[in-house]
Order: C-alpha cells, then structure tokens, then sequence
C-alpha cells in the first residue's frame, strides 16, 4: 500500500510526461538474478541434505580434527625417522626432541578427543593451534609459503569449532568488560570464515597451469569470496565442499602409492589437511555465516 500511495502522489513509476525514459522497477539487477538462483539451489541442497544434517556438527568437528589424529598416528608409528629428522636436520638436542614428540602426541589426541566430544572447546582449540605453531617452528616450516596457507585454513575450522560450541559464561568478572556469546561467535565466525579460504589461496597458486585448473580456481575464487563476504555463504561453502573434495580424491590419492613411493607421506598429509579445512566448511553449512555478513544484513533491510 505504501508503494501504491507513493505512486500515486509523486507519480512514481508513471510514464514520464517530458517524454523521457520511464524507471522500470520490475528490471532486475545481475546480482538479483544470481540471488535467485542460488535461492533456488540452495532449497534444493536443504531438501536434498535434510536426512544427513542433524549429523552435519559432528561430521564437520571429527573431519578437522582427522588431520592431527593422522599425524600424530604417523609420529607413533615413524618415531625413529621423527627422532633422526629433528636431531640431524633441525639440530634440536636428543631429550628436548623426545619431549617435543610426546607433547605434541599427547597434545592432539587428547585436544582432538575433546573437539569430538565438545568437552572444553576453548582449551582444546587453543592446544592444537599450539601444536600447530609449535610443529611450524620445530620443523622448520614457518616460511613455507603452501604450508603456511593450509594451516591458516586448518586454524579456521578449528575457530569455527570455537563458535560453534560457545556456551555463554555463567559468572563474570568484576570491572572487566564481557562479550555476550552472540557477540564472540560473529566476530569468531567471521574470523573462521577468512581463514578458511586460504587453503584455496595455496591451491591456485601451486602446481602446473591448465584450462581445468584455471576454471576451477575460477569457480574457487568467486566461492572463497561469498564465503569471506557472507554472500550466499552456505552455497559458496558448499560449492568449496565439492571442489575441494573431488581434487582430493583425484590428487591426493596416496592409497594408489606403493609403500615407499617418494611422494606418498606428502600426499596423505595434503588428504588430512584439505579434509580439515571441508570439516570447518560443513560446520559453515550448518551454522551459517553469522551476523557479520551479506546474508544476515540482507534479513534487516
């Protein structure tokens, strides 16, 4: 009604009577367009995934954890070649490097085991994102650009972990300032939503060109973009999901390798990781984007 009384006191949407051309309020913009169409899509993923989403929170949490619980099954089960590496390669004296496996170890199955359960999400976090840095910094892998980049990814499923499981503090602290919990999580969401994208970032700038790899870095940048920006965040993630899925199965197929094949430890390890970073997109598929972007601004205006 007020677009009808509007109309009819302004003369809004009126031919014009100078002879000029009239606005069309029906045109829709490309970007309307692409809304549409991804609204479409997306119904149809909610219908489609409606069976399997009630365990979409565990499956996310499990999958980014897998990637410790990997490494440290591989720490176990190479502990001599680790002790060797870290000792003739790295310079790190015999007992500090003893040390220094048993922490991480201990670090991430148990971190790992609380991430599953969502037992003390906060001290779980926190512990594998020192194991991260504290294994960036004991193997020499810090300026590593590729691996670099995973890592932040992995580090963002982990703080969508966070956000997904604060639970609001039943006590504060006199004279400090406190964060309501929907306050942490939009900042903590937004936070993993970037991080997560550089996984990709790694992938587009790695390897051999081709016109495969260049239309799915493509389709991957306009996706990690919505992820970041909030826009259509849940199919974007989804989109992500699927590429970065099939590339894994495709190239990171270590269980076609021989034993001792040169690039078999380097192809299970880039397989855990990228299922590191789908875990954390699951989790944005489920949650959603939060307060911080495009889509819930979009529910206000």
């Amino acid at each position: 009604m007020a677009q009808m009384r509007s109309q009819g006191s302004y003369g809004m949407g009126a031919p014009n009577p100078f002879g000029g051309p009239s606005e069309d309020k029906s045109e829709s913009s490309p970007l309307d367009a692409i809304r549409e169409q991804t609204s479409k899509i997306e119904d149809m993923l909610d219908t489609v995934s409606e069976p399997v989403r009630p365990y979409l929170p565990a499956m996310g949490r499990f999958l980014i954890v897998v990637t410790f619980l990997e490494d440290a099954l591989r720490i176990i089960t190479q502990w001599k070649d680790q002790l060797l590496y870290l000792h003739d390669y790295r310079h790190i004296p015999n007992g500090i490097t003893h040390l220094f496996l048993i922490v991480n170890v201990v670090a991430m199955i148990t971190c790992s085991t609380l991430v599953i359960i969502r037992k003390h999400s906060v001290y779980a976090v926190g512990g594998l994102i020192g194991v991260v840095i504290t294994q960036a910094l004991g193997y020499g892998l810090i300026f590593d650009l590729n691996f670099f980049l995973r890592n932040l990814s992995v580090m963002g499923g982990l703080i969508m972990v966070l956000s997904d499981s604060w639970v609001r503090k039943t006590k504060a602290f006199a004279g400090l300032p406190q964060l309501e919990e929907k306050d942490r999580k939009m900042y903590f969401q937004l936070a993993g939503r970037v991080l997560l994208i550089f996984l990709f970032i790694g992938f587009v700038f790695s390897g051999e060109w081709s016109i495969g790899r260049i239309i799915v870095s493509l389709i991957g940048f306009v996706a990690c973009v919505m992820v970041v920006v909030g826009f259509k965040a849940k199919f974007s993630a989804t989109l992500l999901v699927v590429i970065l899925s099939v590339f894994n199965l495709l190239v990171n197929n270590f269980w076609t390798l021989h034993e001792h094949h040169p690039h078999k430890d380097f192809a299970k390890y880039d397989f855990f990781q990228i299922l590191s970073i789908v875990g954390g997109l699951l989790l944005l598929v489920n949650s959603g984007p939060g307060t911080l972007s495009i889509d819930e601004k979009k529910k206000v205006y």
